[in-house]
């Protein structure tokens, strides 16, 4: 039998997540602020699959309800941010019809399209990690997915870090020309908001503020400027209140080439180590981008890719 969540549900999708995600085990406070207390959480949207009385399977899909700063309702877009079924069902057609639930519940917001699973704010995984979890990924062909893209995730140990001379040396270089870069001081904030939300995304100027009104230590944030206009920003420790986990980052397009974000880089992992944090780590770019060329050239290692994948839904 499917149908939708009910009150007391959060408990055994806890339990069969962590039976059967164990790459990505989650506790229940951050399933309850990701998925319960999201803008755009229908409780219809979140079907789960019983059988004599026991919650085998669940399958969570949304649309936007609230726009995000920037970014109008996406009307035509559906987002599945998760799916499981319990392995001892596995092979009865129960995800199947899971997925089938879903989409019918996307079609029915008026959703043309469907992805799993680059929902922001409150996505769990930028895609499917086909190493970890190839049933999954290969359900997902058979149901008529494709692949949109394969973002990596990257990591760098801070236990050897140290910042360099070269570096120093072209920060007084830009120093010399009019820039400067340090933590965002209080007025910047609603500017760097802006920057964030016009020449990248609006979750990243989300981040921020959110970030910031979460108790986030406005320190964490580092701004460039050239002259008293931003031109860069990068931030630690934003996201869930995670101090190892880096960014949102990035650089003024029309500043490229002036060695802008290697300094950002390297100021915020620098600020990392000065707490003591022993590693920086973030869930998504794209390895042959500008930004993953950096990444990799000054010391992180990819250590996971996802695949973000896209169905076309008929009505």
């Amino acid at each position: 039998m499917y149908r939708s969540f009910r009150n007391g549900d959060e408990n055994a999708i806890i339990d069969l997540w962590n039976k059967t995600m164990q790459r990505d085990p989650i506790t229940k406070q951050r399933f309850f602020k990701q998925v319960l207390l999201d803008a755009n959480f229908d409780p219809e949207g979140l079907i789960v699959a019983e059988q004599d009385g026991e919650l085998i399977g669940a399958i969570y899909a949304l649309t936007r309800k609230l726009p995000m700063a920037g970014i109008e309702l996406e009307r035509d877009t559906a987002w599945i941010t998760f799916f499981m079924v319990d392995p001892e069902n596995g092979r009865q057609g129960i995800v199947h019809g899971l997925m089938e639930q879903a989409e019918q519940y996307a079609k029915q917001q008026g959703a043309v399209q469907i992805l799993f699973s680059s929902y922001a704010p409150n996505y769990f995984l930028p895609g499917i990690d086909e190493t970890a979890y190839p049933a999954a990924y290969t359900f997902l062909l058979k149901e008529g997915y494709r692949r949109q893209s394969s973002p990596v995730a990257m990591h760098r140990d801070l236990l050897d870090y140290s910042y360099t001379p070269a570096v120093s040396e072209l920060k007084k270089q830009r120093e010399a020309e009019g820039y400067s870069f340090g933590p965002a001081s209080h007025g910047d904030f609603p500017e760097l908001i802006r920057f964030a939300n016009e020449h990248f995304n609006p979750d990243w100027g989300r981040a921020i503020r959110e970030g910031i009104l979460q108790g986030l230590d406005p320190e964490q944030v580092l701004a460039a400027k050239n002259g008293d206009r931003i031109v860069g920003f990068a931030m630690f420790g934003g996201y869930e209140g995670i101090r190892e986990r880096f960014g949102p980052f990035g650089v003024d397009e029309h500043e490229k080439g002036k060695g802008l974000g290697k300094i950002l880089l390297h100021d915020t992992l620098h600020a990392m180590k000065q707490r003591t944090i022993q590693g920086a780590w973030f869930l998504w770019t794209s390895e042959t981008s500008s930004a993953g060329h950096l990444y990799l050239k000054h010391g992180f290692k990819t250590y996971r890719q996802f695949h973000v994948m896209v169905k076309e839904l008929v009505h």
